[in-house]
């Protein structure tokens, strides 16, 4: 980057900032557009709160995919989430315009009840945040702690639309101020300061930015600010393959209420975009928008895990998660993933390994009617190979005469294991019915 003197002019406005100016040069015009000016400013006003999250490049990504890869770490915020931006510029604005607000309410079950909380503390109002009983305690206590005396947080129903309106009520009867995670205009405003960030940071526009897609406050931002800023970079946008409501509105050409969300990737699964963001993401080429299966998050979360040391939420590794996809696209390109969220909670560690086993083909599980007769289960066991191990075994049903029907799950060191072990099966006779992909017998059984 061109270096320039700390006060320059451009079209007469007076511009203190060098790395300002140079995101003019950048859109080659003589005026900056007024969201482009407020996401800057918004970036300025949150160095009081907190240093930009790192922009780090990844050697083992890059190696990997033969490509230039960084890491845009914003599961390295106070809050390991970039939710604490979205809610810093909302609660701001809001006391703006009322200095007397300072109530301040949201319903949600993960980041932006921490990025809520912590902004509370920081302007010192009060907020009272509404969870779902089902809420994991890590979530709740860490909520606790970034709020601290400033919040409150009260667990009601079991389901978040539940908790959402018992939020709207409170805030409505209590003359609150809501917040939303997503569908507010300053909200989109805040989450645009992690483009600001990316630019500023590098020399050159990156040739791809992959963004993670939920209620779409993010990806709408970073949008906005790149198309208005001229960046000239291909934007790619992922979904869990459980809740792809953009992909779904996008192809619809209207906004779809999907009917039955995965919730697993809790911090991204949600049945319909915001109104407001789908505004900004509806010209967004479907090819560019990609769903990525859950169980496959789950070996991208354990491979940075295990590899790089880094701890990412099912949300926050999407950007990653995609990668295998983009193979041929991003050869030998510039590529920024933004790690989006490191809010894990690692009791759920047994069901990411589960989950990842199964979708690289290492683990099965399946129902075989085994002979009730004497050596019948010594005749299966030596049909394992030395790379199989026994992980389940359950009878199911003991009161045959013949037979009996047991539940096995089987983890091996490699996926073609499967196939000879089956072709013994096959050989000897035995009856056996593989339920891994079986959603319905997997959900009741394993």
């Amino acid at each position: 980057m061109i270096a320039i003197p700390p006060l320059a002019t451009v079209s007469g406005r007076h511009i203190e900032d060098r790395k300002l100016a140079s995101h003019v040069r950048l859109r080659h015009v003589t005026r900056m557009s007024d969201f482009a000016d407020t996401a800057l400013a918004v970036t300025a006003r949150l160095r009081g709160l907190f240093p930009a999250t790192p922009l780090l490049r990844n050697d083992y990504l890059s190696a990997k995919y033969d490509a230039d890869i960084w890491l845009k770490r914003e599961d390295l915020s106070p809050v390991r989430s970039y939710k604490i931006r979205g809610a810093f510029n909302a609660m701001r604005k809001a006391r703006e315009a009322d200095p007397d607000q300072t109530l301040f309410v949201c319903a949600s079950a993960g980041n932006h009840a921490q990025g809520v909380a912590y902004n509370c503390r920081h302007f010192g109002v009060r907020g009272v945040i509404f969870m779902p009983i089902t809420t994991p305690q890590q979530k709740i206590g860490k909520t606790k702690t970034f709020g601290g005396d400033a919040v409150e947080v009260r667990l009601t129903g079991d389901y978040f639309d539940d908790t959402l309106r018992t939020a709207q009520q409170f805030c409505a009867e209590n003359g609150g101020h809501f917040l939303s995670p997503f569908d507010d205009d300053h909200v989109i405003e805040g989450q645009s300061s992690v483009g600001v960030e990316m630019l500023d940071e590098l020399s050159l526009p990156p040739d791809m930015v992959i963004l993670p897609v939920g209620g779409g406050g993010l990806s709408s931002g970073m949008k906005r600010y790149f198309d208005e800023m001229g960046a000239g970079t291909e934007l790619v946008f992922v979904e869990p393959a459980g809740g792809a409501s953009l992909a779904a509105s996008l192809n619809a050409g209207e906004l779809v209420t999907l009917p039955k969300v995965d919730s697993f990737v809790d911090g991204a699964a949600v049945a319909r975009i915001g109104e407001r963001t789908f505004r900004i993401l509806s010209d967004v080429d479907p090819a560019n928008v990609f769903a990525a299966p859950e169980d496959r998050i789950c070996t991208t979360i354990l491979e940075m895990l295990n590899v790089e040391g880094v701890v990412l939420e099912p949300a926050g590794a999407l950007a990653l998660d995609v990668l295998p996809d983009l193979a041929e696209r991003i050869r030998g390109r510039r590529v920024v993933c933004v790690t989006s969220g490191g809010n894990f909670d690692f009791e759920r560690l047994p069901e990411v390994k589960e989950r990842a086993q199964r979708y690289s083909g290492v683990k099965k599980y399946f129902i075989l009617r085994l002979p009730q007769r004497p050596g019948a289960l010594r005749d299966f066991l030596e049909m394992l190979g030395p790379g199989d191990d026994i992980a389940r075994f359950e009878y199911l049903k003991k009161s045959a005469r013949n037979f009996g029907s047991v539940l096995i799950g089987i983890e091996t060191e490699h996926a073609a294991n499967f196939a000879t072990l089956f072709g013994r099966l096959d050989a000897a006779g035995f009856a056996y019915r593989d339920i891994t992909d079986d959603a319905t017998l997997s959900e009741f059984l394993i």
